[in-house]
């Protein structure tokens, strides 16, 4: 076996080594593939339970996005097939919600296009939360992805029964201002600041795909770990006509499996979701739960389709997890 490999995964595992950006590009560069995805899966079973979580989405609003984020079907800069909605009402989140209960789904986010959700539909949204909290209780864990918010709204999401915050910063800081630039990477970092100071757990990833380097995707590892982020959801772009990536080159199967190895040797505990483009992994991206990832997004994604829950259930199992309820 590789010896570099070797020795890295025995630190990270005994000795809480914390992987430097030089190791990772060298991890990234690791000859056998093979090799770099066992390692990772060892570090999982080490460092993480057994136990895996399923989670899914409600598209609470879409479309209309001011924001020129070039990956996404909603960007009102686009041409594209997306349709839109207003704000979901609380019956029709409620309905969600006990549909995912019946199907071993134990988390739910909100989720809203724009840059971020104010005034009225902030509110709307607050009496989605406070209405499933109140109908469900503590049956289901509450999310919320509602874009760049302030410290003060944070906390009356909080006060509705809001557990966690998702809100990804995509991909590294260097390579940001190439995705989107009516929005910074900072504003990004500090809606996650005003998260955590309000007590809410947090969600937080990339694309993958874009057309960044390997280094830029270690930089957004990097950054993730240094936030303390509970949930890193990765996500494998799937180009959609009419948006500027709708040609872009597809990110091979290896290299995306490479990149979850590569994250679980740098976040060794952190819970690695696999998220959109899933699918792209073949067998239902069983063998990125083998590279290090250890839970997923169920269900269908904003503007692309994702699994069914009965699919993702067996697959788990299949693997050995225990499904956290």
């Amino acid at each position: 076996m590789n010896n570099f490999l070797h020795e890295l995964e025995n630190a990270v595992i005994n000795e809480n080594h914390k992987v430097t950006k030089e190791e990772a590009i060298q991890l990234y560069e690791t000859e056998q593939a093979s090799e770099l995805f066992g390692a990772a899966d060892r570090i999982r079973k080490s460092c993480c339970t057994n136990s895996s979580s399923v989670c899914s989405i409600i598209n609470a609003k879409m479309g209309k996005c001011g924001e020129n984020c070039k990956y996404c079907a909603q960007s009102a800069h686009w041409k594209t097939s997306c349709q839109t909605t207003s704000i979901i009402q609380p019956q029709e989140s409620i309905k969600f919600c006990e549909h995912a209960l019946e199907n071993h789904v134990s988390r739910i986010s909100l989720v809203t296009s724009g840059r971020g959700l104010s005034g009225k539909d902030f509110e709307a949204a607050i009496e989605n939360f406070k209405s499933i909290k109140e109908k469900l209780k503590d049956k289901i864990k509450l999310c919320a992805s509602l874009g760049i918010l302030s410290f003060e709204q944070m906390q009356e999401l909080r006060l509705a029964g809001v557990e966690r915050y998702h809100h990804n910063i995509e991909t590294g800081r260097n390579y940001f201002a190439n995705i989107c630039t009516t929005h910074s990477y900072n504003d990004r970092i500090q809606t996650i600041l005003n998260a955590k100071k309000a007590g809410l757990e947090i969600c937080s990833g990339g694309i993958i795909g874009l057309g960044e380097s390997r280094e830029d995707r270690i930089d957004l590892a990097l950054e993730l770990r240094r936030l303390e982020v509970q949930s890193v959801p990765i996500n494998i772009l799937t180009p959609i006509k009419g948006t500027p990536l709708e040609n872009a080159e597809k990110i091979s199967q290896e290299e995306a499996l490479r990149t979850i190895s590569v994250f679980r040797f740098i976040m060794p505990s952190q819970t690695i979701r696999c998220a959109a483009g899933r699918k792209s992994l073949g067998n239902n991206g069983e063998d990125a739960f083998l590279a290090g990832a250890n839970a997923l997004i169920s269900g269908d994604f904003l503007t692309t389709p994702g699994s069914t829950n009965d699919e993702d259930i067996s697959m788990l199992k299949k693997l050995g997890y225990r499904i956290e309820s």
